[in-house]
């Protein structure tokens, strides 16, 4: 007989359910980067979340004007936003700032198949897109975070607390 405490149930906190909820539910990001001039310049890109290395994985297109400046310098941001419903308050909107670095993978790297494996199992119908030769994957090793779960509930995440939010449970 087995006599040894039961392990209580994980327990996590309700905002570190609601920014899984958010990362998963929401697939589109606004990046913010840095032109040449140091001026911000926000796009929209898809993302989707590499466990195991707990970053952001984003695939672009060496046309985008974002892939260069993210390239000339790696320091971005990037917001996930809860979809807008009418009739509701937009200020109160759940969201996540998260400020990272961004990284080129390397083709054929582990990195970069692990980042690819990701991206497609978010985003099956971009495959054909892995094949043309201007695209390339981003990771965004996330430095810090600003979390906004509705009025009066907000927070700020170190590295390893987003890190932690990233990987599986």
């Amino acid at each position: 007989m087995n006599t040894a405490p039961a392990t209580p149930p994980f327990h996590e906190p309700r905002l570190t359910r609601e920014l899984r909820a958010l990362l998963a539910n929401q697939r589109a990001a606004s990046l913010g980067t840095l032109n040449s001039e140091g001026k911000p310049f926000v796009s929209m890109v898809p993302f989707a979340v590499e466990p195991d290395s707990a970053s952001l994985v984003i695939h672009v297109s060496q046309l985008a004007p974002h892939t260069g400046f993210l390239l000339r310098n790696p320091a971005v941001s990037v917001m996930v936003m809860q979809a807008e419903v009418a009739g509701e308050p937009v200020h109160a909107l759940p969201r996540i700032s998260l400020d990272g670095v961004a990284t080129r993978l390397e083709p054929g790297t582990s990195a970069w198949q692990a980042a690819r494996s990701a991206y497609l199992a978010r985003f099956p119908e971009a495959e054909p897109m892995t094949q043309l030769g201007d695209f390339s994957f981003v990771g965004i090793r996330v430095t810090q975070a600003r979390q906004v779960a509705g009025f009066g509930a907000a927070r700020s995440l170190a590295s390893d607390e987003i890190s932690s939010v990233l990987r599986p449970l």
